[in-house]
């Protein structure tokens, strides 16, 4: 890590002197051996290998299948390594509310009217030591199938990533399988007090907690008689909900069926514990680690930090953290310095919105990856839907340049809808060229969702959750995955030529991505340069360089789907000299489909490729 930050200083310079002057001449970069790009397939693993078709609404397990970590077979994750993937998000793996009968295992039973749907919210954790009874094909055995899980997954080549919660579990957490010492959360807490530094939560004194007043005609299992659907759930003192709110009565649309941790902020917003001394953001995870030895810190810092240790042992390598800006980021100093003072090449993902707090996230919290959503995602999903403009997206590099790497892209995922849903671009293919940017626009890890390759459209109607996105709290089947899956075979067999299609370009893109020289170090925009001299040039392509010292890539996108665009490509003079390219023609190829080749001529130091692009098409074309 120290390492590749040294690089990334480097290249920020060359990034500062590449955007600012254009004539100016970039320092040439020395080859090197910095790690290739990373690519994250999120899967959600009760729905991978489910080949049930039926998709009632509210279905139950029994009527709509759920699938099983035994699904992910070596097959399966053969094929899942050869798309281009590096690592395997397996979202919903801790055992959270389900609403199924498992309390001959010694499980009790869930309350509806604090679950989200029937197969409930994989984000309402019910035991953190152990994994969703679902999942099992031995109930008894969960763990262990789990943990061989694992071990298939490292034999394919995958690093395996699962979900940790620290801002929030289930209503009904109960930890049946608690590591020796290990207490529940609030089991020792002083229930008469809104707050104790040491409380695992807060709490509304003398008051009882009621569940939601339901609209717009929603009930609980969509009206189904159910034995514990009353309208009531025990819970004396009432707790603040998830989402923070610290009504008695939380509303509909609050994290109800979730309870906030406590990490020793008070009501007021003071800060119970140590912060991290001035500059410390520029320590590294070591001394962040010696910084809290000897420290005493809440109750819950520990209680995380020991589960998250505890599926580092089991072999997990790396963790997704839900809301984590909710969440004080000195815990995450004390969490993320612990974890890889135990693995140091531990995967850590948040989910942070606010892009003030990025930078101290990183820095101060010692997270390796954020979600770019509220600037990349945002920005180029307008432009799929046709009203965006691509001269929004260089500036977005530029604010991010200090820390690109460290800011994963996504398309979809788990929370946002699918891109050829009506809700989002209503067409696959409409992802094809914001794909090629996002996986080749800095050095940060790509993420696909599981189905995205396939062109799902989310588009069934499960019950709690809505069409557009692949439910997350349902019993469903994913129809363009199912035919994929080919009854459990893994090949496609039965996939349209069009979605057989759309899952080699992405194998081409993704592979190539993972090994790329280029893709891992230098970048330019060369898009605004090309919009004030080009003729033909529009908001609906975009351009940039990527190289290393032996590759050299000019990547070229189209988003108009409805036109061609041809024109006279311009590399301006500083890429040209820093390039070392000389007077005279060069020939360029694309690298996904070697079909389009094109000559690089360059005259006066300054770099000229005759393009021609059909509707969603791009070019990633190499310097030969």
């Amino acid at each position: 890590m120290q390492n590749r930050l040294k690089y990334l200083a480097i290249i920020v310079v060359m990034l500062m002197f590449g955007c600012n002057k254009e004539k100016a001449s970039l320092p040439k970069l020395i080859n090197s051996k910095q790690p290739k790009k990373q690519v994250v397939y999120q899967v959600f693993t009760r729905l991978f290998g489910n080949t049930n078709t039926t998709n009632k609404p509210w279905g139950t397990i029994k009527e709509n299948g759920v699938g099983k970590f035994n699904d992910f077979t070596p097959k399966a994750l053969k094929e899942i390594k050869d798309l281009g993937v590096t690592h395997i998000w397996y979202t919903g793996v801790p055992h959270h509310d389900v609403i199924t009968d498992y309390t001959k295992y010694g499980i009790s039973n869930d309350d509806p009217d604090v679950v989200k749907g029937r197969a409930g919210s994989p984000y309402a954790v019910k035991d953190y030591y152990n994994v969703n009874p679902d999942l099992a094909v031995n109930v008894e055995n969960r763990l262990e199938e789990f943990k061989a899980l694992i071990n298939r997954s490292h034999k394919a080549g995958l690093k395996v990533i699962i979900d940790i919660v620290p801002n929030h579990i289930a209503r009904n957490y109960q930890g049946l399988t608690n590591p020796k010492g290990v207490e529940d959360f609030g089991a020792t807490d002083d229930k008469t007090v809104a707050y104790n530094v040491n409380n695992n939560f807060y709490y509304n004194p003398n008051k009882t907690f009621k569940v939601p007043f339901w609209e717009h005609n929603y009930s609980p299992l969509g009206g189904e008689k159910h034995p514990l659907a009353d309208g009531e759930f025990e819970e004396i003192p009432a707790k603040w909900t998830g989402n923070g709110s610290r009504l008695s009565q939380p509303n509909m649309g609050d994290w109800y069926e979730t309870v906030k941790i406590n990490y020793g902020v008070n009501p007021d917003g003071k800060k119970d514990f140590d912060e991290l001394p001035e500059g410390f953001e520029n320590e590294n995870y070591k001394k962040h680690f010696q910084f809290w030895q000897g420290k005493t810190v809440p109750s819950s810092w520990t209680k995380f930090k020991d589960i998250a240790l505890y599926w580092i042992d089991l072999g997990v390598d790396g963790f997704r953290y839900d809301m984590a800006e909710m969440v004080p980021v000195e815990f995450w100093s004390f969490m993320n310095s612990s974890i890889k003072m135990k693995n140091p090449e531990a995967f850590l993902l948040a989910e942070v919105y606010n892009p003030n707090l990025y930078r101290d996230y990183i820095k101060k919290g010692k997270m390796d990856y954020l979600y770019d959503k509220v600037q990349l995602y945002d920005t180029i999903k307008h432009v799929m839907q046709g009203y965006g403009k691509t001269d929004n997206i260089p500036p977005i590099q530029d604010d991010l340049k200090d820390i690109e790497h460290h800011m994963l892209h996504f398309l979809e995922n788990h929370d946002e809808q699918r891109i050829a849903s009506p809700g989002f671009a209503g067409n696959a293919q409409k992802g094809k060229p914001a794909m090629v940017v996002s996986a080749t626009l800095s050095t940060s890890p790509t993420m696909i969702y599981f189905a995205q390759e396939l062109g799902e459209d989310g588009s069934e109607k499960p019950g709690f959750g809505d069409p557009t996105r692949t439910s997350i709290f349902d019993y469903i089947g994913v129809p363009a995955h199912q035919r994929w899956m080919n009854n459990k075979q893994f090949d496609g067999k039965q996939l349209t030529n069009e979605e057989q299609a759309l899952r080699d370009f992405y194998k081409r893109l993704l592979n190539f991505t993972i090994k790329s020289s280029a893709l891992a170090e230098a970048y330019q925009d060369i898009h605004l340069y090309n919009r004030k001299n080009t003729e033909g040039y529009n908001d609906k392509v975009l351009s940039f360089v990527r190289w290393s010292a032996n590759e050299k890539l000019i990547i070229i996108s189209n988003f108009d789907d409805s036109n061609n665009y041809q024109f006279n490509l311009q590399i301006p003079e500083n890429i040209i000299k820093t390039w070392d390219l000389k007077a005279g023609s060069y020939k360029v190829q694309d690298v996904l489909y070697k079909q389009f080749s094109s000559k690089l001529i360059v005259d006066n130091n300054i770099g000229t490729i005759n393009v021609k692009l059909n509707p969603l098409e791009s070019v990633i074309l190499k310097i030969q």
